[in-house]
C-alpha cells in the first residue's frame, strides 16, 4: 500500500530567520496522524537566513542525520567538532547519553537550505560520536547511493538504527528499484522535480508512504532528487 502525502499537508512554521517544513508532528506542529513512520521520527526541511541559525541546545538517544540542498551548515558541538556542511556531504551525529550542538549558517548573502532528519537508534545511552561523509553527484545520478546504513556499507555513515538511507538523482529514463523484506516500511522524500513511485506521481515535495510492498520503483523523473528510507516497521 502506497499513502502520498503532498506538500502543501506538512506543517510549517515561519520565525522569521527559519522557515521551516514538518514532515511529521514537531515543536507546535501536532498531527496525531503523522508522528513519524517506522523508526523514522523526524523531517525538518529548514531555511535558515543569512548570518542566523540555531544556538547551542541539547539532544540525547537520537540518530540526527544533516542534508544539505544549498548552502552551507555550520556545525560545532560538545565533542570538539567544527565542521562545515556542504551539499554532497552526509552528517551523522549520534546524540547517545547526550551531546549539545549548535547550527548556523554564517554566509551573508546566502540561504542554507538543508534537510533535518531523526531516525530512533536501537540502542540508548551510548557514547555520542559524529561522522560526515562527501557522496559525489556521479554515484548518485540514475541510482540509490546508500549514504546511511547501521553496518556502514558500501562506505555510509553508519547510525545506530535499523534502517537505510538512500539519495537519488533521475532525469529522462533513468530507472531505479529497492527491494524491501517482508515486515519493513518505505519513506519516500522527492526534494525536488518530478518522480514516479510505485506507479505515482510525485511534485517537490511530496512524500510517499509505504508498507506491505515488496520493493520501491522509481521512474519517470523530470530533475528529480530523492530521499528513499528502508525502515523498521
Amino acid at each position: 500500500m502506497l499513502t502520498l502525502r503532498q506538500s502543501l499537508d506538512r506543517g510549517y512554521a515561519d520565525h522569521g530567520w527559519l522557515k521551516s517544513f514538518h514532515s511529521f508532528s514537531f515543536a507546535g506542529y501536532y498531527d496525531p496522524a503523522h508522528l513519524g513512520w517506522g523508526n523514522l521520527r523526524v523531517i525538518n526541511e529548514d531555511r535558515i537566513a543569512p548570518g542566523t541559525g540555531f544556538g547551542t541546545h541539547g539532544h540525547r538517544d537520537m540518530e540526527i542525520i544533516s542534508y544539505v540542498i544549498s548552502g552551507n551548515l555550520a556545525h560545532k558541538d560538545s565533542m570538539g567538532n567544527v565542521k562545515g556542511i556542504p551539499p554532497g556531504d552526509v552528517q551523522r551525529m549520534s546524540a547517545g547519553s547526550g551531546v549539545m550542538h549548535s547550527e548556523f549558517n554564517h554566509a551573508p548573502d546566502e540561504t542554507t537550505h538543508f534537510f533535518q532528519i531523526w531516525i530512533e537508534p536501537n540502542v540508548k545511552g551510548i557514547a555520542p560520536s559524529y561522522e560526515q561523509k562527501t557522496f559525489l553527484t556521479e554515484e548518485k545520478q540514475g541510482a540509490l547511493r546508500l549514504v546511511a546504513s547501521p553496518d556502514a556499507a558500501q562506505g555510509s555513515v553508519r547510525i545506530h538504527a535499523d534502517a537505510r538511507m538512500y539519495s537519488g538523482l533521475f532525469d529522462g529514463m533513468q530507472t531505479a528499484s529497492l527491494v524491501l523484506a517482508a515486515g519493513r516500511k518505505a519513506y519516500v522524500h522527492l526534494v525536488r522535480g518530478t518522480l514516479t513511485v510505485n506507479g505515482t506521481a510525485l511534485n517537490t515535495g511530496d512524500a510517499a508512504l509505504l508498507q506491505d510492498e515488496s520493493c520501491v520503483q522509481l521512474s519517470g523523473g523530470v530533475d528529480a532528487e530523492v530521499l528513499v528510507f528502508d525502515l523498521q516497521a
